[in-house]
């Protein structure tokens, strides 16, 4: 009985070693498992998606580096969510940033084959992004070397803020290169030839796809410009700044316009380079319930420029044939414009009641114009406010090209205004040698351009900025410093298109239709006033012995408190 007992002992612990070591072997090989999915491995050069759980970390691995590499940089993207990317598992000040756009550089120690990055969400959200390593060896130079602004001791990013009106990014100044191991040169002691001072920057922007604000157009752009030689081919380059410039500079903003900004590092005497991490923008928010990217345009813009547009196309095609309302029209646009500037400056109204004020106040405007022709009747100093609004908008596009970029613009607000000034008024002197031609090509240019507007309202394109360029000049006084580009893709294509069919077909027809017609119609004040000449002199009309409006009207109240005789006979019978 016993041995029986100790039998069943021993088949017992038998059993319960073969049930344990299968059960540790699986969750070890399960913790083996989990570390390997959070484990991603970069090779350079190439994009890697990545997905970060939630309260997870990532862990970028780096392997099979050559001996030649000196530094590497990871930089990780994702659309609006931020990243950490840290040079330990537990993020510290110091040693990680957290940022939509952010990547790290490590510098590498003698015989040093691998390098290991973490990426973890900063929020406990998941996060959905690309990230790439690049290489460099010991003659290119180290991008964010000789930081002395941001957090990280070497900082290759490039910070980026925006507003309405501008875009502005910064970034830390480089240093020269140096081999695994070695001290790198001082970055402020010497300016000499063999230190910092002789490296430049060039600045790029590359625009993504217009009215597209998906993930995939935005990783593309940067598969696109991540290095070196992606940048210099698919990016645009700005400007190039010196080693005694600020690292900062001012771009115009373009609300749900997706821009890549990036800056690439050169070394002239050795003739290497390198690049910063690249930062996009949108200049709008995905996450706020107001104006947000996708649903960019207010609701009272948008009701305001399809009514333009739709005036625009009259005044387009019928503006000369109707005086009056093409009048009305233009001194609505010129005196809500300039009002709208006016109480923007000097007031905080909410933008709703702004648009709404300069709206009414745009009416009175248009009627005064057509009052004052209807009153005075002198059609050239109607003809000359219509010409200054093809001056402004003449201006504005000379103003719009390259041109506008020109340092002498850029550095001095009085150069701008007064060349603007100056071409918005030569214009008009047009119009006094030929005013029914000059007011036709303004109603088939401006009619036009205002159905470019209304659809502006609903479908992004780049010809709006003709304009609000010099509206935000108007508002902001540090605009002048800013560079204006803006992307022409097919939809801006497609608008030029327009306005030029549009703007011709009703410069063309009006002329045809209006060759055998009076060069103005005649004001009514001045015709009434004509009229009742006639009639004084001319006895024989019968209108002459018709009493004047103002005398019937005085002999109507006459009779209202004149005292009503009593009816009846009330003189004596003769007999």
């Amino acid at each position: 009985m016993n041995r029986l007992v100790v039998e069943l002992m021993e088949a017992s612990k038998i059993m319960s070693r073969c049930i344990f070591w299968p059960t540790l072997l699986f969750a070890f090989s399960t913790f083996v498992q989990a570390q390997v999915e959070n484990q991603v491995t970069f090779f350079p050069g190439a994009f890697q998606n990545v997905n970060i759980s939630q309260n997870e970390s990532v862990q970028a691995v780096v392997s099979r580096i050559p001996s030649e590499v000196t530094f590497i940089t990871l930089q990780f993207h994702s659309q609006h969510r931020n990243a950490t990317l840290s040079y330990t598992r537990i993020p510290a000040v110091g040693l990680s940033l957290t940022a939509a756009d952010a990547g790290l550089l490590s510098a590498l120690e003698p015989g040093q084959t691998s390098l290991s990055l973490f990426l973890s969400s900063p929020t406990g959200d998941s996060v959905v992004g690309a990230g790439v390593t690049l290489t460099y060896g010991s003659s290119d130079p180290v991008p964010g070397a000789c930081n002395l602004e941001f957090n990280l001791n070497v900082d290759p990013n490039i910070y980026i803020l925006y507003n309405l009106y501008e875009t502005t990014i910064r970034f830390a100044p480089a240093n020269v290169g140096s081999e695994r191991g070695q001290t790198p040169p001082a970055c402020d002691e010497t300016t000499g030839s063999d230190t910092r001072w002789r490296l430049q920057y060039d600045i790029y922007q590359h625009f993504l796809p217009e009215n597209d604000l998906s993930e995939r157009s935005l990783f593309s752009g940067f598969q696109a410009v991540a290095d070196v030689r992606g940048l210099m081919a698919s990016g645009r380059r700005v400007v190039t700044l010196k080693s005694t410039d600020k690292t900062m500079m001012a771009f115009n903003s373009i609300p749900g316009q997706g821009v890549i900004y990036s800056v690439i590092v050169r070394d002239p005497m050795l003739n290497t380079s390198a690049s910063y991490v690249p930062v996009h923008t949108y200049a709008c928010s995905f996450t706020s319930t107001l104006d947000a990217c996708q649903t960019l345009g207010r609701i009272s813009t948008k009701i305001l420029f399809t009514i333009t547009g739709l005036a625009g196309l009259l005044v387009c095609f019928f503006g000369h044939r109707f005086f009056k309302s093409e009048l009305f029209c233009m001194g609505f646009s010129f005196v809500s414009f300039f009002f709208f500037v006016l109480i923007t400056r000097t007031t905080q109204l909410d933008y709703d009641i702004r648009l709404t004020v300069s709206a009414v106040v745009g009416v009175v405007g248009g009627v005064l114009l057509v009052m004052s022709w209807w009153r005075f009747g002198s059609v050239m100093a109607c003809v000359v406010v219509v010409g200054l609004m093809l001056g402004f908008l003449v201006a504005s596009i000379v103003l719009f090209t390259p041109l506008g970029d020109l340092d002498v613009f850029r550095n001095s607000d009085v150069v701008f205004w007064v060349t603007f000034c100056s071409i918005m008024l030569v214009v008009p002197l047009v119009f006094v040698r030929w005013p029914r031609e000059g007011n036709i090509t303004t109603c088939g240019v401006v009619g036009a351009y205002a159905v470019v507007l209304a659809v502006n309202a609903y479908i992004y394109t780049s010809l709006s900025y003709i304009t609000l360029n010099i509206l935000k000049r108007f508002l902001n006084n540090r605009f002048s410093a800013m560079f204006t580009d803006v992307p022409f893709q097919t939809i801006d294509y497609v608008m030029i298109t327009v306005w030029v069919v549009l703007g011709v077909g009703g410069i063309v027809l009006q002329l045809y239709r209006e060759r055998s017609r009076p060069f103005f119609p005649p004001s009514p004040y001045l015709m009434w006033q004509q009229e009742r000449e006639r009639r004084k002199t001319n006895i024989l009309d019968p209108s002459h012995h018709v009493p004047s409006l103002s005398s019937r009207l005085l002999e109507q109240v006459r009779q209202l408190t004149r005292r009503r005789e009593p009816a009846g006979e009330h003189t004596p019978l003769l007999l």
